[in-house]
């Protein structure tokens, strides 16, 4: 039905973000805009934005789904009430999140103290 619609936030709409807010939010989305999508950065990205964009419970007939991930995710974070501290609070979770899953599997070497 639209076939450029993705099940889950893609980063190639991670730049669509940009100009959403200032500060460390803007910096921290012109920098994993920039990375590939396998980096651990890329990859917590994707994640929070899964989680504040309800990813999981989207489908594809859904009004949300039709105006698209980039659409959604501006509109995810423009009703976020405050700073923008609070994302990223929600990237450093999501960062955590994906190094300990890679670390479980052994992608990831934990550092030497």
């Amino acid at each position: 039905m639209y076939p450029r619609t993705e099940i889950l936030f893609p980063h190639r709409s991670i730049s669509a973000l940009k100009g959403s807010m200032a500060g460390q939010w803007q910096k921290l989305v012109e920098r994993v805009a920039a990375l590939p999508e396998t980096h651990e950065d890329s990859l917590a990205f994707s994640l929070m934005m899964i989680k504040l964009c309800d990813c999981m419970n989207c489908d594809l007939g859904s009004y949300k789904a039709s105006l698209g991930c980039s659409t959604c995710a501006r509109r995810a974070i423009g009703a976020l009430k405050g700073s923008d501290r609070i994302l990223m609070r929600h990237f450093e979770k999501a960062k955590a999140e994906v190094l300990a899953y890679l670390e479980s599997i052994g992608m990831k070497k934990e550092k030497a103290a």
